[in-house]
């Protein structure tokens, strides 16, 4: 009987490799420490830096074009990938963008055309890219899983702006999806993590206040130089292990959603009884 812990001889589509700091270059690293194969997605000028950080992956893996703003791009990906590897068993999705004056105190002014972009690149191109894969998809052992990242999104995060709008339209998108693709065996889930320095999260003005109050506070611990914290719940997600869960969200952020923060000691600084606190 196969271990329901073994990806082993898998070939799963990860999109958002930017450099190898992001959660997703860490994940294919996972994957394929773990025996997958590996599909990268870019784009444009940004393909040159993902070929480039995919030679420090444990095997370099092929880095296939994906333009989410353009259908025909997606369309091409999907019948790529159907004519050379047949088909999928997982997909972390990992792409968002906003323009600048869509963040922070720029949500109330910024300009239609920005924001809906951002809409398209953030929030539908999960629901685009999942849907043009599901019949690649559906024919993986055990069912086919998608994956995408969020942040805690049920609050109001200040620095976000429209991007935590977009992230919130993302859950409800994987919910959807999760209604309508589960029938066909796949399931779709998302994994809310904590602040970690990429590139994107560089965009934020706010994210070293933010990451300071997950790293005293969050029950766990946090560390915001360390990718690999988040790793974990997606190979969860796109093993057999969650072979019955879809439409959930998953968070790998040392507890932090579940506290309210800023009151009081934080817990790291609580001694435990018998024991002397050190902070």
């Amino acid at each position: 009987m196969t271990s329901l812990l073994s990806l082993a001889g898998r070939t799963y589509l990860v999109t958002g490799v930017l450099n190898n700091e992001s959660i997703a270059w860490h994940v294919a690293a996972a994957l394929q420490r773990e025996g997958c194969e590996v599909i990268l997605t870019s784009f444009g000028r940004v393909a040159r830096i993902t070929r480039k950080v995919a030679d420090l992956l444990p095997t370099r893996p092929e880095v296939l074009d994906l333009d989410v703003m353009s259908d025909q791009s997606v369309a091409s990906l999907a019948a790529d990938i159907e004519s050379r590897w047949g088909r999928l068993d997982g997909v972390l999705h990992s792409i968002a963008a906003a323009p600048p004056d869509a963040l922070g105190p720029g949500f109330v002014g910024a300009p239609a055309g920005g924001v809906l972009d951002g809409f398209r690149v953030s929030s539908y191109s999960f629901q685009q890219v999942t849907t043009a894969l599901a019949p690649l998809l559906r024919g993986a052992p055990g069912g086919g899983a998608v994956v995408g990242l969020t942040v805690d999104s049920t609050r109001a995060l200040p620095g976000y702006g429209w991007m935590g709008v977009y992230k919130s339209a993302l859950e409800a998108i994987s919910r959807y999806l999760a209604l309508h693709l589960g029938p066909a065996g796949i399931r779709v889930n998302l994994v809310a993590a904590g602040p970690v320095e990429t590139v994107s999260a560089r965009g934020v003005g706010t994210f070293s206040e933010l990451a300071e109050q997950y790293e005293r506070w969050a029950p766990l611990g946090w560390d915001r130089t360390d990718p690999a914290r988040v790793v974990g719940a997606v190979l969860f997600l796109l093993s057999d292990l969650s072979r019955q869960t879809t439409g959930q969200v998953v968070h790998a952020d040392g507890g932090m959603h579940a506290v309210f923060g800023g009151v009081g000691v934080p817990p790291a600084a609580t001694p435990s009884p018998g024991r002397t606190a050190t902070v």
